[in-house]
């Protein structure tokens, strides 16, 4: 990881869901977001590059170590020193980032979930996080619309264990929970080589549902005063959302290739998103 101030050049050259969701932000709110997104982007790195256990977890503590550091604009990162001028200026938790490292210990430390339970506090701390985070940059005037963030971080992460379920069996990760696999008569095993059948498509479709249902309690939660701020996670909410729908119309079939939606499709869902926010009478910037 370079000690480069990297945010700018982690977010250029991303091309996720995420930064398309929210380049229509102004600039003071852009760059904080592209700072938080870089950190959480060097964070997952460290878990998910090459290296051993050992190894990724000492430098998962050095992380945590100059984290703290940047919080007193002491680090040797220059990222994190940048983050600390950006929670202060947002008035961000610092609970929020330490948490998220919480949530990256996780991966390195538990491969599988017994419970939903158990999924739902890796959930929150992976993703609902970075919403938190994110609902301070974009100014609230409701504390509900907090819950909305907290749900529709949990939806997001749902919706990317679904999606990604193959992948990260593959490198050792099962994150559906045990008593799932029981519930439906479906096994790890069975996961592990790819087996697609009735057991399978009922198992994935009690999990889409379960995303879903996070998506509508986070709708429900969201203040119509703040419905224009957040304009850009409902953008995220509903990018996402449309991979759950082609994942329901392709049968499941997620032992095939990635299933994503086409970038045309994301820049007519940001727009129509944009524009459906109350008082939006500006056009979107891009610079």
């Amino acid at each position: 990881m370079s000690k480069n101030d990297v945010a700018d050049i982690i977010t250029k050259q991303s091309k996720t869901n995420f930064m398309i969701s929210f380049s229509m932000l102004p600039e003071p709110k852009r760059e904080a977001i592209h700072t938080v997104y870089a950190f959480c982007r060097c964070t997952d790195d460290i878990v998910d590059e090459g290296g051993d256990h050992a190894s990724k977890s000492a430098m998962l503590a050095r992380w945590t170590a100059e984290l703290e550091r940047g919080f007193r604009s002491e680090s040797s990162y220059p990222l994190l020193n940048k983050l600390h001028v950006i929670a202060t200026r947002f008035n961000i938790p610092a609970a929020h980032f330490f948490e998220l490292i919480r949530g990256m210990r996780m991966d390195l430390d538990k491969a599988r979930y017994e419970t939903f339970d158990e999924l739902s506090e890796y959930c929150y701390r992976v993703a609902s996080t970075v919403g938190l985070m994110c609902s301070e940059i974009f100014g609230y005037r409701n504390t509900q619309t907090l819950q909305y963030a907290i749900d529709l971080g949990i939806a997001l992460q749902l919706t990317n264990i679904v999606r990604d379920v193959r992948s990260d069996a593959l490198i050792g990760r099962i994150y559906i929970p045990h008593e799932d696999f029981v519930r439906f008569g479906y096994t790890e095993d069975e996961l592990l080589a790819s087996v697609y059948n009735d057991s399978f498509v009922r198992l994935m479709r009690y999990e889409v549902q379960r995303a879903r249902e996070y998506y509508d309690r986070a709708r429900a939660s969201l203040a119509v005063e703040d419905h224009r701020a957040f304009a850009a996670a409902r953008i995220m909410d509903r990018i996402y959302s449309r991979i759950l729908d082609k994942i329901e119309r392709k049968q499941y079939a997620v032992f095939e290739d990635k299933i994503s939606i086409s970038s045309a499709s994301k820049f007519f869902i940001a727009l129509r998103e944009y524009f459906s926010s109350p008082s939006c009478d500006v056009l979107p910037r891009y610079d």
